[in-house]
């Protein structure tokens, strides 16, 4: 998720942000074939895990005009099991998969007015949300998605006073010639800001894209996979929104927006200024043990790190895969010890 609109890099980092702490949560268990990670499906609900039952700290990459910043890594403190109904998720899903809004925020006014706490997610008001028609191993992601809280994710969480620039990150899955997989795109080279860094599609909103706390980073999300892999977004299905996330080395508050690649479009770099390219990594490869590792900045922060198609993905958005890896219940048991370093200029 590299957000980066010429002088707006959305590279934040979850690591950077913050700790995103190993605490309890949903689960979904992978049915794995130990040679080859998912044998291109994923297993439907099982028990939650945490790799090697440690409470390990991780974090995130940025979207555009965000930076990959590095950050305290402590994890997040435990949260505690279901909170009560004033502390909903944002988005829900009725048996028939259809999303309500019932749930999202109630009694919160929008970010900045009267000073009271923003939802911690935003509502889905006008715009589709569903999880209707999603493959089965999609169940564990749509699940954690809908129960995982703010807490889970990171230390650092939104300013309740409506603070920050609102921005959005595209986490899309899709299913390739190796089965499930998900979306990333890598920052030129030549950019003075994390060149070379893979992200999400993502970035700041536009006034356009409406109503930060209702539907706007869900359409900034889509609007900025537009504009820098060329997908279209009538063939994604949004399917979920994860907590927002801070990075309080840039102010940004970043929005994950969960979608399925339900009608897959060819993709490329828009932008070669700015997008080296634009590329796919399956599911399997993220969870295989050999692939992970813990990126160490020269300052000493450390966070996850995957080491997949000739890439070296940390940060912000490695700490979002993380998280979402292991509250779907697909992680399996990897080398923390396993350290790759990085330089001056991450």
């Amino acid at each position: 998720m590299q957000m980066t609109h010429t002088s707006e890099t959305y590279d934040g980092d979850l690591s950077a942000a913050g700790g995103l702490g190993r605490t309890g949560g949903p689960a979904g268990r992978v049915d794995a074939d130990r040679g080859s990670g998912l044998s291109g499906r994923i297993g439907g609900p099982g028990h939650a895990h945490a790799a090697n039952g440690a409470d390990d700290p991780a974090g995130p990459g940025t979207p555009r005009g965000m930076g990959e910043a590095a950050g305290d890594l402590t994890p997040a403190p435990a949260a505690g099991p279901a909170k009560d109904a004033a502390r909903a998720r944002a988005v829900g899903h009725t048996g028939t998969g259809r999303a309500t809004t019932g749930r999202a925020a109630v009694g919160h006014p929008a970010p900045g007015r009267g000073g009271a706490e923003p939802p911690a997610r935003p509502r889905t008001d006008g715009l589709a949300v569903t999880s209707e028609g999603l493959p089965d191993w999609l169940g564990p992601v749509v699940r954690a998605a809908e129960a995982v809280e703010p807490e889970q994710m990171s230390r650092f969480l939104p300013p309740e006073s409506g603070a920050g620039r609102q921005s959005a990150v595209l986490v899309l899955f899709g299913e390739g010639p190796r089965g499930p997989e998900l979306l990333l795109m890598e920052r030129a080279s030549q950019l003075r800001s994390h060149g070379g860094q893979p992200s999400f599609p993502g970035g700041a909103l536009d006034p356009e894209d409406g109503d930060p706390a209702t539907t706007g980073p869900l359409r900034a999300a889509l609007r900025e996979a537009e504009e820098e892999t060329g997908l279209d977004p009538a063939g994604v299905q949004i399917f979920g929104v994860l907590p927002r996330l801070y990075i309080p080395v840039s102010g940004f508050v970043v929005t994950p927006v969960l979608g399925w690649w339900r009608e897959p479009t060819p993709v490329r770099a828009v932008d070669s200024g700015e997008t080296a390219r634009v590329f796919t990594v399956p599911v399997a490869d993220l969870t295989d043990p050999a692939n992970r590792a813990t990126a160490v900045h020269p300052r000493g922060h450390a966070g996850p790190a995957f080491l997949v198609e000739s890439a070296l993905v940390w940060g912000f958005t490695a700490g979002v895969i993380d998280r979402i890896v292991h509250y779907a219940g697909w992680e399996r048991p990897w080398d923390r010890a396993k350290r790759v370093p990085l330089d001056w200029h991450a």
